[in-house]
């Protein structure tokens, strides 16, 4: 007896697979596959918003970005924005961590406390800390009360002070959620394998090198990974107390792509040009990450 067509092509379980499936397989196609495909077809056009016209004009975009000094300055603003708060919120994180793991009391409240930063919105949190920076704010007055020199017009309102200060406050935020991190990661350590040390006379440095550190390793990648591109997407921040200034010293990747797509009429098909580049560096940077990391976990094995 000749069984029917679809019984070859599905079963009736992959059909109700199917099924279960397709409301996330649309709104995947409808909220990222499809902006994902029309912005990089914007990327190569000269789309005027206001119009609704778009213009074919090839890579243009790209080698004007590649030319452009505006860029090259976001681009070096960005990456010192990483490089200057990665490592401290990485320590800080892991610092906090160990600290709380080895004092149980109290340990659920200053977990609870030192990770409300991070659930805490933004723009709240931008607007404390601007009132802290300004030229009439609290640390202002700490300075002077203490002779230590500061800025005259407020820490955000000078260029060698804006982006260090937004820096300091990323670290400050960001560090409780990685914390937390850290933390879980350091309680599933087995305690059998620090009494094993223990027994062999190892020292509090020798059992956090060769039995914290390795066992740690997945979720340092982890967080190594995720705070390059928390990063590189610094965006909120600089919106609300900088606005990219003053003179574009704290103008980061992102808010780049936003002041282009949304201030001007006819530079949405540059900015989605660069947001295509900045995807490519944060996509760079992670796999570097991973691999470096990995190279190191072969090396100690």
């Amino acid at each position: 007896m000749k069984r029917p067509l679809k019984h070859f092509l599905f079963s009736r379980g992959d059909a109700n697979t199917a099924l279960f499936l397709a409301p996330w397989v649309l709104t995947l196609a409808v909220f990222w596959l499809y902006p994902l495909g029309y912005a990089l077809y914007l990327s190569m056009t000269k789309y005027y918003t206001l119009r609704n016209e778009a213009v074919f004009v090839g890579l243009s975009n790209y080698a004007h970005i590649l030319r452009d000094g505006f860029f090259w300055q976001a681009l070096q603003n960005t990456a010192l924005f990483s490089f200057g708060t990665i490592p401290f919120t990485t320590a800080l994180a892991l610092l906090l961590a160990i600290v709380l793991n080895s004092t149980p009391r109290f340990q659920g409240f200053f977990r609870a406390a030192l990770f409300l930063p991070s659930v805490t919105s933004l723009i709240v949190l931008a607007l404390i800390f601007s009132n802290l920076y300004a030229s009439d704010g609290y640390l202002t007055a700490i300075c002077r009360l203490l002779h230590v020199p500061f800025p005259a017009r407020g820490w955000l309102q000078d260029r060698s002070t804006a982006l260090p200060s937004i820096m300091a406050m990323d670290v400050l935020i960001a560090s409780g959620y990685y914390m937390v991190l850290f933390l879980a990661a350091l309680q599933s350590i087995p305690r059998d394998l620090y009494e094993a040390a223990e027994l062999v006379g190892a020292s509090a440095w020798q059992k956090f090198r060769h039995i914290t550190l390795p066992m740690l390793r997945p979720t340092l990648l982890f967080v190594i990974v995720v705070n390059t591109i928390r990063a590189f997407q610094i965006f909120v921040e600089i919106y609300v107390m900088t606005r990219g200034g003053p003179l574009g010293s704290t103008t980061t990747l992102i808010y780049s792509i936003y002041a282009n797509a949304f201030d001007k009429s006819d530079m949405m098909g540059y900015a989605c040009a660069l947001a295509y580049i900045v995807f490519v560096i944060i996509l760079l940077f992670s796999l570097m990450q991973m691999w470096l990391l990995r190279a190191n976990k072969a090396v100690g094995e």
